[in-house]
């Protein structure tokens, strides 16, 4: 059963990390360095960029609440669930709360037609793969053994094959 503070650490967690990553930074950059702009139609830029941005949120919604439904976890490296997440997206991919972060940093690098803030979003993606590669793979091989191996042997590191 997900408790109320498990929640609470969610949402501050949400705030703090993606919201800083995928809000705040987007948006200084957006400020700082204006130019140059994406070669694309403003209309259509506006319309992909808030269909991307809606996804992403939904998309990271539904992952945090995997974490909390599978086991009281949160989002944060410190604070994960005991158990597997491979309900849900996870069955689809091993990493769908990156996904969604990096589909809300693109629909704002659309939106405001932002080449800076494309090029955030390849660097955030750099990083998310490093650090997946580095630190949470081996982390969950060593936690969860044989299980962790079957499910990375099944599922894709980032987009579904199927």
């Amino acid at each position: 059963m997900t408790s109320i503070r498990t929640a609470a650490k969610t949402v501050l967690f949400t705030i703090l990390v993606p919201g800083t990553l995928a809000v705040a930074i987007p948006q200084l950059l957006a400020k700082w360095r204006p130019h140059p702009r994406l070669p694309v139609n403003s209309s259509v830029a506006n319309l992909v960029g808030t269909l991307s941005i809606g996804s992403g949120i939904l998309l990271y919604l539904h992952t945090a609440h995997e974490f909390l439904a599978a086991g009281d976890g949160t989002p944060s490296p410190s604070d994960e669930p005991d158990e597997l997440v491979t309900s849900g997206v996870y069955a689809r991919s091993r990493n769908p709360m990156y996904v969604g972060v990096l589909l809300v940093i693109a629909g704002q690098a659309l939106r405001r037609r932002s080449v800076s803030i494309l090029w955030w979003a390849a660097g955030c993606w750099i990083g998310f793969h490093n650090r997946i590669i580095r630190y949470e793979e081996p982390h969950l091989a060593e936690k969860h053994g044989d299980e962790y191996e079957q499910y990375r042997d099944q599922v894709p590191r980032w987009f579904s094959r199927r």
